[in-house]
């Protein structure tokens, strides 16, 4: 079993700056893609940025320029960095892996529990 364990979230003005961090955990023989998503009441959960084993970044054309997506592989970490944070990102973020376990043949996707950021005006 694997386990995503986040944090970083909270209150923020506008204009300001946040980092998210997620702990991936569990007997981990490699993680390949992680992301992170988000989800605004009423609206569809949608991919704000991913990162590849290989450290191929992909951003949300909402997000460019203004976060950044990183990864420690030593530590089987992932962190959002947002920076010019704006209330129309306002949303439950939750961190995504694609993860082996040891004796297991193939990955799995797994998610975190979500964790609220909130952008006031």
């Amino acid at each position: 079993q694997v386990q995503l364990l986040e944090s970083g979230g909270g209150l923020v003005q506008a204009g300001g700056s946040l980092r998210l961090s997620c702990a991936a955990s569990g007997r981990i023989f490699s993680i390949n893609d992680m992301g992170w998503y988000r989800q605004a009441p009423g609206k569809q959960r949608e991919l704000v940025a991913s990162i590849s084993s290989g450290e191929r970044t992909n951003y949300a054309d909402s997000v460019k320029g203004r976060f950044t997506i990183s990864r420690d592989n030593a530590k089987n970490m992932v962190y959002l960095q947002m920076n010019s944070l704006k209330p129309e990102d306002t949303a439950v973020y939750y961190c995504n892996a694609d993860v082996r376990l040891y004796r297991y043949t193939t990955s799995k996707n797994y998610w975190g529990q979500g964790t609220q950021v909130t952008v006031s005006s």
